[in-house]
């Protein structure tokens, strides 16, 4: 999906910005945090590349759009700049893949340390203070269930590209969205239409099963035991992580036991479940983090969740709340 559904007029900066070093970096690490090198099937089917850069630039845009503010459009748009090969693989390596944020913890130091974006900074008179950490900004970033432009962003880019929605259908609920006070008193993007909040909800949620789907976090947990012996093994660095997955890739395949561990991965389809670890194969029990989306909408009175106005909305993010992960899984292959 291209950015200019969320704004097709920003600052020049933020131009400038997406094309520093460290920010093109991104374009050669994946949103699907390593699952799209699998064979599994819904992976497939993607229409094109869908990078931590393209994210990050959409973010900006949308944040750009709805506030007109550029410091907060750059903390957006470099929110994603320290983000390791594989993304949120690396948390589970780091056994973090509950909360996921132990990959935000650079993101101060390669924002200091990069010259070309220091010196934008500085000619454009922002503060690093008020671009190092998006979480600030409530339109930009906010807590589960809240609506904001990092979990809009990848909601809509992965329903069109991932789940097939129509880009019509994407731009009638882009541009139903509207700016309100939320419950807490704090900015939140509000759906204008209870029928379009209705449909962007159950989108959303298919978005989340997707997040959290047993060949999701199997893989996951699967690609981050790989990168482990690699770093355990010499075969890799910690810094090697902070480059781009082609590049990592290709140190895998240089190491003949993480070569066939690579292609082992990569051979992954499909998944099953077990309520006994089996010994013979590679088995995991992994938890997820739960990504929901419960938004607002315009009503009579005011701004209300959608789970308040819709019983069928609110019973659907029930369900998902109660999901059990507390079964093996596996597959055939074999690390």
């Amino acid at each position: 999906m291209h950015i200019s559904v969320y704004s097709r007029d920003v600052p020049e900066l933020l131009n400038d910005l997406a094309d520093t070093p460290e920010m093109r970096r991104l374009s050669g690490v994946g949103m699907h945090c390593g699952c799209e090198y699998t064979d599994i099937p819904i992976y497939k089917g993607e229409s094109y590349p869908y990078s931590r850069l393209m994210h990050s630039k959409g973010v900006s845009w949308i944040i750009w759009h709805f506030t007109k503010d550029i410091r907060q459009a750059v903390a957006g748009l470099l929110h994603d700049i320290a983000t390791p090969v594989f993304a949120h693989t690396i948390d589970f390596m780091n056994d973090d893949h509950v909360t996921q944020e132990s990959t935000e913890e650079k993101t101060l130091s390669f924002i200091v340390n990069s010259v070309p974006i220091m010196a934008l900074l500085h000619k454009h008179d922002i503060r690093l203070d008020d671009v190092c950490d998006y979480h600030k900004y409530p339109i930009a970033d906010n807590d589960t269930p809240m609506l904001s432009a990092d979990r809009l962003e990848y909601t809509l880019g992965n329903g069109h590209d991932v789940f097939g929605v129509e880009i019509s259908k994407i731009r009638e609920m882009y541009d139903d969205l509207t700016i309100a006070i939320n419950e807490y008193g704090d900015q939140e993007m509000c759906f204008r239409s209870v029928d379009i909040a209705k449909a962007f909800s159950k989108m959303a949620l298919k978005n989340s099963y997707f997040y959290i789907s047993d060949e999701d976090r199997y893989s996951m947990q699967f690609l981050a035991e790989i990168v482990r012996s690699a770093i355990d093994a010499g075969v890799l660095s910690f810094d090697d992580l902070f480059t781009t997955e082609e590049k990592v890739i290709g140190k895998l395949k240089q190491n003949s036991a993480l070569h066939g561990a690579w292609d082992a991965y990569t051979n992954i389809s499909a998944v099953s479940t077990s309520a006994d670890n089996l010994h013979d194969h590679y088995c995991v029990k992994v938890d997820a983090k739960r990504r929901y989306i419960d938004p607002l909408a315009l009503t009579a009175s005011g701004p209300k969740r959608i789970s308040r106005i819709d019983a069928a909305s609110r019973e659907n993010i029930e369900s998902f709340l109660k999901m059990d992960f507390n079964q093996w899984i596996y597959t055939t292959n074999n690390m």
